[in-house]
């Protein structure tokens, strides 16, 4: 193997200068030399010296390990032996022309081993310049970056794939690292916290999420614990509301920084999956309903047997008070004045009726017993809601629902409660349906206080006289044109479950036009 000997001035470039050798070597250039060509023979990258057209004049053995020619073979040739000429005419075009400029030039090429193999020249080309800066020859140094090509490949098509797969998934999918911070996100996510806070950053949108799921999100954050299947909802009218199932797990990702290398740092991130549940949560709420309706139309029946019993015992009670009361005046007079057969006759009807009255009272059909128990009065509200859904269509009405965001859960009779707000629902559409009543608009509202839940039911009908307000509560009395059906008992049964939850019921005198009926309930109950 032919050596390149160098002049004193390319030794001493090489920090190898005369004066240094010489002092430790009384032949210090040619200990330089030798010094300069078995690092360049041995160097692990392929190294080349090529006169100014590119014809090869040196090679090292890495040169021959990555190419597979031997010395001989390339010595003399122009370096385009290697080439595939596949690679584009304008990297050649900015080799050449960096070189002309006498500046060296690095980039990729596609080459072919003696064996037809294919491979990555990672290529660094460099002009050796002389003592008169004229480029003399051309040092080419390359290694084979196929490897590191392919990695780089496999990763970035990896990540290509997963992003599609990703960005394709209906859930919606977020990734935080360990400051809650947005690291990535998929389209899904972004429409979710479009939905969930309009316009604001989607950091927003993960506190929001955060609150609703409470203290398992904070479990996961801070303990690098998992959950799965945690439901929320959330409103935005009755007919915009939503429901989402979360799926949170943590990631460890070790450290990217230099100082890690030895001493790798982890760090926990965390992968949040949201999924829209709306639809089989509206199904379900459709089965849910109908079976609630069917429960409802059984108790609405009951209650209208109770009622109708009650109704003709307070029908029988007036005449019986007054056989009694004819009794009791023969029974003062004398002998002498006393009709005995009549009071007989007045006696035997008197017991008769009380007779008819108690059989009455014992054909009653029992209250349905229901225990208290934690109960949602927005679920409620917006069950009763659906259950009238067909009445307000067809009446024409339009619904406000303004739901409280955070109310608390109360203790109480669901069943009693949910037929209550019904009651309350049909009085309002009753009065909205009657004619001349043209704006036609049904308010919900409901607000958390001090241990209290207040809810407001507000119609735009023709609303109650001031002297009324208090007796419409009374049994058996009602507002409604005889002959509709009413057995006057509605919002006497509306008193009767707000008393029985320790509650106040009363209409609001100082809302016009329309009615205002406002219902406040303890959040527990002694009862």
């Amino acid at each position: 193997m032919s050596k390149v000997r160098l002049t004193p001035e390319q030794a001493e470039a090489t920090n190898l200068s005369e004066k240094g050798i010489a002092e430790i070597h009384p032949e210090g250039i040619l200990l330089a030399e030798e010094v300069f060509f078995q690092a360049v023979e041995h160097s692990p990258v392929a190294i080349s010296i090529t006169d100014l057209k590119a014809n090869i004049l040196y090679v090292n053995r890495a040169f021959t390990q990555v190419t597979g020619y031997s010395e001989d073979e390339v010595l003399g040739k122009n370096e385009s032996i290697l080439s595939n000429h596949t690679t584009p005419r304008i990297v050649y075009q900015a080799l050449w022309g960096r070189l002309a400029q006498q500046k060296s030039w690095s980039g990729m090429l596609l080459n072919r081993r003696k064996d037809d193999r294919l491979y990555l020249a990672e290529l660094t080309v460099a002009p050796v310049i002389n003592e008169d800066n004229e480029t003399i020859y051309y040092l080419g140094m390359h290694r084979d970056g196929s490897d590191m090509h392919e990695l780089e490949q496999r990763l970035m098509n990896q990540k290509l794939m997963m992003e599609s797969v990703l960005n394709a998934v209906p859930a919606a999918v977020v990734v935080l690292d360990e400051q809650k911070r947005i690291v990535s996100v998929n389209p899904s996510f972004r429409e979710l916290a479009s939905f969930l806070v309009g316009g604001e950053p989607a950091e927003a949108a993960v506190n929001v999420i955060g609150k609703k799921l409470g203290q398992p999100f904070s479990q996961l954050l801070d303990n690098g614990r998992s959950f799965d299947d945690k439901e929320f909802s959330v409103e935005r009218g009755r007919s915009l509301t939503r429901w989402y199932s979360c799926f949170g797990t943590s990631m460890q990702v070790q450290g990217e920084e230099a100082d890690g290398f030895f001493e790798q740092t982890v760090h926990n991130y965390v992968l949040l999956m949201v999924n829209d549940i709306t639809d089989i949560r509206r199904r379900q709420e459709e089965t849910h309903l109908n079976a609630l309706k069917a429960l409802m139309a059984e108790e609405d029946l009951v209650q209208g047997m109770r009622e109708t019993v009650n109704g003709a015992i307070h029908q029988m009670q007036g005449p019986v008070n007054l056989m009694a009361t004819a009794v009791s005046m023969l029974q003062r007079r004398s002998d002498d004045n006393r009709d005995d057969a009549l009071l007989a006759a007045l006696e035997d009807a008197l017991q008769a009726g009380r007779d008819a009255m108690d059989s009455m009272r014992d054909s009653m059909p029992p209250a349905l017993y229901e225990s208290k128990k934690p109960v949602n009065i927005n679920e409620i509200l917006r069950e009763a809601l659906a259950i009238s859904t067909d009445r307000l269509l067809s009446a024409g009405i339009t619904v406000e629902w303004q739901p409280a965001m955070h109310l608390p859960v109360m203790i109480g009779r669901e069943r009693r409660l949910r037929s209550m707000f019904k009651q309350l629902l049909d009085n309002a559409i009753d009065a909205m349906s009657e004619r001349g009543i043209r704006e036609r608009e049904l308010t919900i509202v409901t607000r958390a206080g001090k241990d209290v839940i207040t809810c407001e039911i507000t119609d735009t009908g023709s609303g109650i006289a001031a002297e009324l307000l208090v007796k419409v509560f009374q049994p058996f009395f009602s507002t409604k044109t005889e002959g509709a059906g009413c057995r006057g008992m509605g919002l006497t049964m509306v008193h009767d479950v707000v008393s029985d939850h320790s509650g106040t019921v009363h209409i609001d005198a100082r809302h016009t036009p329309g009615c205002r009926v406002v219902v406040q309930l303890p959040v527990s109950s002694s009862r």
